[in-house]
């Protein structure tokens, strides 16, 4: 109404809500703001209501739904509580992609990717989390297939399933990297067929997933090895072999030196004859392997988890010193 109490032409409407006219009559002509009534000669016109409807589809436009939502909240099908709700959802969607998108340029910026690596990671930033979950329980389901459920090895296949719900809001570089990355790897087939070896072997022997102390998901060896591999096989400690053995390497002691001899004899029966060695080396090789514990480091920087120290290059001196 105008301010003698008539009725607005859609011109005066127009000027007094700030809408362009040919906007109102559009909403006007898809039943959105119908005209309170018509002058003689046809003319459109609104009164207060008419206004204040305006204003509420203007409020609701500019908030992002679409007109048929609209006419659906106008005509009380559904309330505007419900489609905040949908539309706060649908937007944090939005966000979540927009924020996948930024870390993704902000790592080609900063390691000069290729055209196709640019497109690989936007993919893979973008899945989502159900979908990235899919893909690791895909690749453990594998690699477990037919394995005993109940035997101790198979613990670590639970471990090997831990991804974070979604990625961070405001992923990092590292953590895009990080997920390209790891996407790829359970995709190799050498690595599945390295990574079912091991999961058959860890059920078959009975390994109990400890590490004597150590964390699994802080191992390249699959949480199996725990220096027990059968009851009448040789003993050794992997806490032990890993404390000595990083000092040796830091001292630059060959496994096939003198001295790395004197170290491998602090660590298993110096008495230990040629061909239970050459045993023991096999069945710690079986449970080794810098691919898995790489496996282990990317779901550490996924998850934001603070990164260890590499086991597998003190296991690898450890084999080569009892070979030697």
């Amino acid at each position: 109404m105008n301010d003698h109490g008539e009725p607005l032409t859609i011109g005066q409407l127009a000027r007094r809500t700030g809408v362009p006219v040919r906007t109102i009559r559009f909403w006007s002509d898809i039943g959105v703001i119908p005209p309170t009534d018509r002058t003689a000669g046809g003319y459109r016109l609104y009164d207060a209501e008419a206004v204040a409807r305006l204003d509420l589809v203007r409020t609701l436009r500019e908030l992002g739904l679409d007109l048929p939502t609209v006419k659906r909240v106008l005509a009380r099908q559904v309330t505007v509580a419900e489609v905040a709700r949908a539309h706060v959802a649908a937007l944090d969607a939005e966000i979540r992609l927009l924020r996948a998108r930024r870390a993704v340029l902000r790592s080609v910026a900063e390691r000069a990717s290729t055209t196709e690596e640019m497109r690989l990671m936007h993919e893979l930033a973008r899945l989502s989390a159900a979908e990235r979950r899919q893909i690791i329980d895909e690749f453990v389901d594998e690699i477990f297939a037919d394995t005993d459920p109940e035997a101790p090895g198979a613990a670590i296949a639970d471990r090997m399933r831990q991804m974070p719900p979604e990625l961070p809001d405001d992923p990092t570089a590292e953590q895009v990297d990080a997920w390209m990355e790891l996407a790829e790897l359970v995709a190799d087939p050498d690595f599945r067929r390295r990574a079912r070896e091991m999961a058959v072997a860890g059920t078959d022997t009975g390994s109990n997933g400890t590490d004597n102390g150590r964390n699994s998901t802080d191992t390249g060896t699959y949480g199996t090895n725990t220096g027990t591999h059968s009851p009448e096989g040789p003993r050794y400690d992997p806490a032990a072999v890993l404390e000595q053995v990083r000092t040796a390497m830091t001292e630059g002691i060959a496994p096939g030196s003198a001295r790395g001899r004197e170290v491998l004899d602090r660590l298993i029966d110096p008495n230990l004859p040629a061909d239970e060695r050459v045993r023991l080396a096999d069945q710690v090789e079986r449970f080794t392997d810098r691919r898995v514990e790489r496996y282990w480091q990317l779901l550490g920087v996924i998850n934001g988890t603070p990164p260890f120290e590499p086991s597998v290059p003190a296991f690898e001196w450890f084999i080569a010193a009892l070979r030697a």
